[in-house]
């Protein structure tokens, strides 16, 4: 799709066959773009549109670089997500002097926001407002998502330390609930980790925007990029700490599994070493041979039943009153 967006926010979708592009454009958003639309955006705008795979490159100067009076960024975002799932898309970022293009190839709520706040805010005027605003919009998105994050991290916390997790009824339900927690828990590492990638690589963009047009940017572009990249430090130090404190508790629920695998071996243990006194015995009295005293002993018969109880019991007491059990 492409659409076009003038000053005010208003928006317009043409066909490739268009000739020319109304002056009042500022915003040129590409999603997922066919070949039409990429040849009618390069010829009409003066830019090289870049492909997927373009935008896909991890090398930093395939990310960020600067064409004549133009900027190309990329960064990866997130596209379709959870709370615990995310799938990454690249979204390519085209600074020109007079208009903003954008490359993306799903839909992605900062740009709705972003579109939404152009119909009434009268200084997103030029190409470079809208692009400064995108990169608000996402940093504002990556703070609430990190609050989610921790959220639900706080969440798990309590239910693993609190003793939620553990001491039920059931040994079967008590091991499921370990499972489910650590598969949650690798689960929200796992968002976390794409979220401070996606920080990253706006900080990398609004870094490499305030070095490659520090003498082009109004005074009050100078101070949003600067306030983007102390937002995104800050981000990510806080990000590193719930990656730490996701860690820990990665770690707790492997040691909790651990325990109750050890209560498991313990009863088995207990069992086999109570079982072996009663099978010697029954072994011994079992043996055919001719002379054997108790055979013709009246209550020999319950005195071996007698023993051979107590040869079990006797051993369940001891390891009772030692608190193994």
């Amino acid at each position: 799709m492409l659409k076009l967006i003038s000053h005010g926010g208003k928006t317009a979708q043409i066909g490739t066959t268009a000739e020319g592009m109304p002056e009042s454009v500022i915003w040129v958003d590409l999603l997922n773009p066919t070949n039409e639309e990429v040849t009618w955006t390069e010829e009409n705008c003066g830019v090289r549109v870049p492909s997927r795979d373009d935008l896909s490159e991890i090398e930093l100067s395939s990310r960020l670089a600067r064409e004549g009076n133009s900027i190309y960024l990329s960064s990866p975002v997130i596209g379709k997500a959870t709370i615990e799932h995310a799938d990454m898309t690249p979204a390519g970022f085209i600074v020109a002097p007079q208009v903003l293009v954008t490359v993306r190839f799903e839909a992605l709520p900062t740009f709705d926001i972003v579109a939404e706040r152009l119909k009434h805010d009268k200084t997103l005027n030029t190409g470079m407002a809208v692009f400064v605003a995108l990169m608000e919009a996402a940093v504002d998105r990556g703070a609430d998502v990190l609050e989610h994050l921790a959220a639900a991290v706080d969440e798990v916390s309590r239910a693993v330390f609190r003793g939620n997790l553990r001491g039920s009824a059931s040994s079967r339900t008590s091991d499921f609930t370990l499972r489910h927690a650590l598969s949650k828990l690798g689960s929200l590492a796992d968002r976390s980790s794409k979220a401070r990638d996606v920080l990253l690589g706006i900080g990398r963009m609004a870094t490499f925007t305030l070095d490659m047009c520090r003498d082009q940017l109004p005074d009050g572009f100078h101070d949003q990029l600067h306030a983007v990249s102390k937002d995104i430090s800050s981000l990510s130090d806080y990000e590193s700490h719930l990656s730490d404190k996701a860690q820990f508790l990665l770690d707790a629920v492997l040691g909790f599994i651990t325990i109750e695998q050890n209560d498991i071996f313990k009863v088995l243990t207990i069992a086999s070493v109570v079982g072996v006194p009663p099978t010697l015995l029954a072994g011994i009295w079992g043996m055919n041979f001719k002379f054997m005293p108790e055979l013709s002993w009246t209550f020999g018969y319950p005195l071996a039943w007698v023993v051979i109880i107590a040869s079990g019991v006797v051993p369940l007491i001891w390891f009772w009153k030692r608190g193994w059990f």
